[in-house]
């Protein structure tokens, strides 16, 4: 059985592969690199085949999605570890030891991320990952490095490594068998903030997960949606809800799912004058989605194993700290 395996999802992905794959392949040296194609329709798997025949191909028939697309694979790959990578990133030399040598050595974590910086601004963090995810009160994500929409230029504020709440889907190491065990990431989010759903479902079971300062990637980033498309919204305002009602404990969540969906609908109204009344309509549309899919959410949160488990949760408010007091950067929320 390997070690390690690296396992990038490539749906019409061609020239993201030929960008990127050579480094990802030099870099991971030993371990395998996998690419799977999620029935492209491009020359991706041509390109593969005659350019990459060291890159271990698996091809399906159907496209499974983001989630279903990891799903299908992990169950088919017998390594220890996953290494879940986005086609739209760039390695660096030595990124792979410093966490793997983390979750060696201790059987409780179960998933971990890199550094990841942005591709585009490589000074500065990645949006969707930075030095590690977390989540407040009311379950709105926020990374150390960016914060709604402050992006901070990384000084070596945040070089150490800890426990986080959430790992980043563009570049986790993920314990092949915890992944399984937390039943792999929920399909019915077809993308965006599956990962956080996962990690919480980890953090339900007695696991941990932490990010390592010690390994850098660089992500391009609105490779599958762009930040200001309105499916992208809908997604995430959706899926938001679904994380709540599948992870939060009952007597937490009878009162911060009202309260929730109350700010929700402020936000429909913000967006509406901010971004363009699609925007707010996608919010209005999330919750008419989430209220249709309630029940199978409800049914997922009986499945749910919680255990009396301490996770680096913030149990602040992040929408009154960033709007009303100010405090745009990670550590001036959390010290």
């Amino acid at each position: 059985m390997n070690k390690l395996s690296v396992v990038i999802l490539n749906y019409n992905g061609r020239d993201f592969l030929k960008q990127f794959l050579p480094g990802v392949v030099k870099h991971s040296l030993p371990h395998e690199v996998i690419v799977v194609d999620n029935a492209s329709t491009d020359d991706s798997v041509d390109f593969l085949t005659s350019h990459h025949p060291e890159v271990k191909l698996m091809c399906f028939d159907q496209n499974f999605g983001f989630s279903g697309g990891y799903n299908e694979a992990i169950r088919l790959i017998e390594s220890e570890y996953i290494v879940l990578l986005n086609s739209d990133v760039e390695v660096t030399a030595g990124w792979i030891p410093p966490i793997l040598d983390i979750l060696e050595s201790d059987t409780n974590l179960a998933a971990a991320q890199p550094k990841i910086m942005d591709f585009k601004k490589k000074t500065h963090f990645e949006y969707a990952g930075g030095a590690g995810g977390y989540l407040d009160t009311l379950a709105f994500p926020f990374c150390r490095g960016r914060v709604f929409h402050t992006i901070e230029e990384d000084k070596g504020q945040y070089d150490d490594s800890r426990d986080v709440f959430w790992a980043s889907g563009s570049c986790l190491f993920v314990r092949r068998d915890a992944y399984l065990e937390a039943g792999g990431l929920d399909e019915d989010f077809f993308a965006h903030m599956e990962e956080i759903d996962l990690c919480w479902r980890l953090w339900n079971l007695g696991y941990r997960v932490a990010m390592s300062h010690k390994s850098t990637i660089y992500h391009v980033g609105g490779g599958t949606l762009d930040k200001s498309h309105p499916r992208k919204t809908y997604l995430n305002f959706r899926n938001g809800l679904s994380l709540m009602l599948k992870n939060e404990r009952s007597s937490q969540l009878l009162w911060k799912l009202p309260v929730r969906m109350l700010l929700d609908w402020l936000a429909a109204v913000h967006f509406s004058s901010h971004s363009g009344l699609k925007h707010g309509a996608a919010i209005i549309r999330a919750h008419w989605h989430f209220t249709l899919s309630f029940a199978t959410n409800y049914k997922k949160r009986k499945d749910i194993v919680r255990k009396n488990t301490k996770s680096p949760r913030h149990q602040g408010l992040i929408i009154w700290q960033y709007f009303a007091l100010g405090k745009k950067r990670y550590n001036e929320i959390i010290r």
